[in-house]
Formats: structure tokens, C-alpha cells, sequence
């Protein structure tokens, strides 16, 4: 039984598909139950419902399991708290398997999130648990939520300047590392950058995602100010607004760069390009 935690969000749900189709047996753990039918529909074997800071939720999901797939929920700031008591749990039920969901570059500083994962990888080191830490680069996927927009008014927007390099990467990639990491051996004591593309503009974005739907699409750069309005209109908190803001500066002075190499030779062909994710992206939502 592999447990995945923080499985209601969109990278849990791919990673349990992943690893239903390898034939896995998969547990999640989520925080609310209405998320207890997809997770079902998807083929999690179990659910079990909890908080991250809940002892007794985690006794119950991490009983019985041979590997953890921890994901802790984007921009938490108790991240390396919701950590340590994972780690107390799995260490007093015997589950000594652990895949750490991280991030590329977690020793920016500037970035809360990324500076908060790194704290917990280093508390990992001395758990004494058999540890495989992931870290992933930004998600092809997260353009989805301006699909719409791109598509209505031919205008790929970022909070960022338009010549922003960024390595993105594709989450069903992301998904199948996880799931090999996690079904095979080998992998112990192992760190891998998952990247799927070169560091590409927000250009050039604009422009793959422009020949997928057969359309001409420009970058904008977005303000600050303007980002941190639609945010708060949202519904986000003052947390998450200020956090992805942090992010976005860091981006804006170094981008967020890296290499595909690792992840093409973990699933032994390479990555997801970011025009065939657009193509794929552009026939499904045709």
C-alpha cells in the first residue's frame, strides 16, 4: 500500500492515477471527504480524511502503508511542521519509505516556499528514513487556469516581465516519475530535478500556444498590483497572495532554470515538449 497525503489536489490525483496504472495499491489522505469519490473514481484502493497536523488522522493514514508519497498543500507556511509529525508517524507504525514531493531551485531564499522545503529536505536527511526526494519545476498545467482568456482574446498574461525564462514541466510526467520512483528499486538516497524543457520565455509560450490553437497569441506582462487585485477578488488569502508575489520577483530577476536530462533518463524517453502539451491541451478543450 503506497499513501499518498495532500491527494485531493491536482498533483495527487495524477500521481495516484500514475500509480494505479502501474498496478499500486494507493491510500489517500485528504482533509475534506468530499474529496473521497474522486479519489474512488480515480482507483485509490482507500481514502482516509484528516489534517496534516491532526496525530491521530496521520496514525490512521500511514498504518499499514510500505511507501508515503508526501505532498504538502502549495504555499503552506507549516510545511516543515506538517513534515515532522508525518515523519513521527510513519517512524512508530514501521513504514520507512518516503518520496518527498519538493520543488526545483529549493535554495532560493527569496522564495518562502522554496527556502521552507529546503528546510524540510534537510530534516529528512537524518530521519533515518529510505528517502527519495523529487523536485519538480513549474507545471505546463498552471497556463490552464488563462486557457479561456488565451483562447477568447489571444493574450497569454504573467506577473512577470514577458522575457522571463522559465523550465516548465509536464504534470502527468511528474506523475509517471513519481509512480517509478515509488514501484522500483534503486532510487534510494536519490535527489532528481524533474524539468521537462529548456528555460523558455513567456514568448515563446505565447507563441506555442498560439500555433497549437492556430491562432496568434501575444505575452503581456501583467502588473503586480494588477495580479494582487484579481487575487484578492478571488478569494486568496493574505499568505498565498504574498508568497506567489515573492515568487513572481524572483522570477522576474533570475527566472527559475533547469535541465531536462534527469527526467528524460528516469522514464526513458523524453519529456513532454511544452508545443505538445499545447496541442494535447488545444484537441481536448477544441
Amino acid at each position: 500500500m503506497i499513501l499518498v497525503t495532500g491527494a485531493g489536489g491536482k498533483t495527487g490525483k495524477a500521481v495516484i492515477a500514475a500509480l494505479v496504472a502501474r498496478g499500486a495499491p494507493v491510500r489517500g489522505f485528504v482533509r475534506s471527504p468530499a474529496y473521497e469519490p474522486v479519489l474512488k473514481a480515480i482507483g485509490a484502493s482507500e481514502v482516509v480524511v484528516g489534517a496534516m497536523d491532526d496525530a491521530d488522522a496521520l496514525s490512521r493514514a500511514v498504518r499499514g502503508a510500505d511507501a508515503i508519497y508526501h505532498i504538502c498543500p502549495n504555499v503552506n507556511p507549516d510545511e516543515i511542521a506538517y513534515a515532522k509529525m508525518l515523519v513521527a508517524a510513519g517512524t512508530s507504525s514501521g513504514t520507512s519509505r518516503l518520496v518527498y514531493h519538493s520543488v526545483l531551485h529549493p535554495q532560493i531564499e527569496e522564495m518562502p516556499h522554496h527556502w521552507n522545503k529546503l528546510r524540510v529536505e534537510e530534516m529528512l536527511f537524518s530521519s533515518g528514513l529510505d528517502l527519495t526526494i523529487l523536485q519538480p519545476t513549474a507545471y505546463m498545467q498552471n497556463s490552464l487556469a488563462q486557457w479561456d482568456a488565451i483562447k477568447r482574446d489571444g493574450v497569454f498574461r504573467a506577473p512577470y516581465p514577458v522575457e522571463t525564462r522559465l523550465s516548465l514541466v509536464d504534470l502527468d510526467d511528474v506523475a509517471e516519475a513519481a509512480a517509478l520512483v515509488l514501484t522500483n528499486t534503486g532510487h534510494s538516497n536519490a535527489t532528481y530535478e524533474l524539468v521537462g524543457t529548456p528555460p523558455l520565455s513567456q514568448l515563446e509560450l505565447a507563441e506555442a500556444f498560439g500555433r497549437a490553437l492556430k491562432t496568434h497569441v501575444r505575452a503581456e506582462a501583467e502588473t503586480i498590483e494588477s495580479w494582487d487585485r484579481r487575487a484578492r477578488d478571488s478569494g486568496m488569502d493574505d499568505n498565498q497572495r504574498e508568497t506567489l508575489i515573492k515568487m513572481f520577483r524572483a522570477y522576474a530577476q533570475d527566472g527559475l532554470k533547469g535541465n531536462p536530462n534527469v527526467l528524460g533518463w528516469l522514464l526513458g524517453r523524453p519529456p513532454t515538449s511544452l508545443a505538445a502539451f499545447a496541442a494535447r491541451m488545444a484537441a481536448l478543450q477544441a
